[in-house]
């Protein structure tokens, strides 16, 4: 029988240390926005908490360097920059959205990440079309495997490092499932101050779950594939890195609709889903991370050294 006891250590310290910066949010009435940064690392102590209470270990948490694997971290820092263009495109042809050519991802010009005074960019101007998008997507790579990386680290060593691990026993997409909403659900705090959705903060809660329970099989394949909860925090970093890409390019429609984590993020990444399913579900067990043989298979039937 599954010993839950580690489930538990997870989430009742996710639940007191998030709870702990909502506290604080209110006591000293600063935004949760403002301490996102931090909050991101919460679920990697909660599982740092559960590895140092028993189990698992933290290379069985995919803790570690995928070795033999790197062209799946590499197709994890690129997927982000292919999953973004298309939703840019899908957003394209809805009405009343229109292409803005010379627009800057960089400073975030015209979305609500631009500078609330107007006194000018918060960042570098790029070259006109199509020079400022093949920037953008370099300057995201770049960030999304360093800095970027090691912030969504700190998500996801906990979603999919020690709760995939934990959940593995349920299969791949009732595991993903269930990481998906409790992701979603943890972002609560920080959505309804204005975050991602600042003129539907309440819906975009609603929302905000639907995106990460769609986004969560293509973490969930990507880390199975490479082995390591590295290729999840590689992609989660250059997915935010390039994430504003679609908001500048694509301008107009609905913010809920019009944005990587709303109607037109959940309808790519439940496409990539489905893609998942049609190619083949990969298995997920509890020594995902590890396995059992010097050989282990990828999702794609190929094999590979551990």
């Amino acid at each position: 029988m599954t010993d839950r006891r580690p489930l538990f250590v997870f989430l009742g310290s996710l639940i007191v240390l998030s709870s702990g910066f909502v506290f604080v949010s209110q006591l000293l009435s600063v935004s949760m926005i403002t301490l996102a940064p931090a909050y991101m690392f919460t679920p990697m102590f909660a599982g740092i908490v559960t590895c140092l209470a028993g189990s698992p270990s933290f290379e069985r948490a995919g803790l570690r360097i995928p070795w033999g694997r790197l062209r799946w971290l590499g197709a994890a820092a690129l997927a982000p920059i292919a999953l973004i263009l298309i939703g840019t495109g899908l957003a394209l042809a809805l009405p009343e959205v229109q292409f803005v050519p010379d627009a800057n991802p960089l400073t975030g010009e015209g979305t609500e990440f631009a500078p609330a005074n107007g006194d000018g960019a918060a960042g570098p101007s790029l070259p006109g079309w199509p020079l400022n998008l093949i920037l953008t997507a370099v300057a995201a790579l770049v960030l999304g495997v360093s800095i970027n990386a090691v912030f969504a680290f700190g998500e996801e060593f906990g979603w999919r490092g020690v709760l995939l691990t934990q959940l593995a026993p349920y299969g791949f997409w009732q595991a993903s499932g269930a990481i998906g909403v409790l992701w979603g659900v943890w972002h609560a705090p920080i959505i309804l101050e204005g975050y991602n959705y600042p003129n539907n903060p309440v819906v975009g809660v609603g929302v905000m779950t639907f995106a990460c329970l769609a986004m969560s099989p293509v973490y969930t394949y990507l880390t199975i594939a490479t082995r390591s909860v590295l290729s999840a925090a590689v992609f989660h970093g250059t997915f935010n890195a390039f994430a504003t890409t679609m908001i500048v390019f694509a301008r107009g429609g609905s913010e809920l609709v019009v944005n990587p984590v709303g109607g037109v993020g959940i309808v790519v990444f439940g496409l990539a889903a489905l893609g998942i399913a049609i190619r083949g579900t990969p298995e997920l067990t509890a020594d995902w991370a590890v396995g059992r043989d010097e050989s282990v298979a990828d999702p794609d039937g190929s094999t590979h050294a551990t």
